[in-house]
């Protein structure tokens, strides 16, 4: 699968260095967790449309980002 190239990878990566969490916000769709995935490749993934992780990231958001110490990227956040 061939990937277009996007100026956000520039941005995201600048932005990145200086603030230690950054929302990807847009249409349906259009490929933002593909973008975030490409650009923060050793990121674990979570997707807050998953029930159990939607619920843990409720109830107990300290513990829940603990998991995660170097981030990650959170799909799907606007659930919790």
């Amino acid at each position: 699968m061939m990937l277009i190239p996007r100026a956000a990878e520039k941005v995201l990566t600048s932005l990145s260095k200086s603030y230690q969490a950054l929302v990807m916000t847009g249409p349906r769709q259009s490929g933002k967790t593909t973008l975030t995935q490409i650009v923060f490749p050793n990121k674990h993934y979570v997707s807050l449309e998953e029930l159990d992780m939607r619920d843990f990231a409720t109830n107990d958001p300290r513990g829940f980002l603990n998991q995660y110490p170097d981030g990650a990227i959170l799909d799907e956040v606007q659930r919790s």
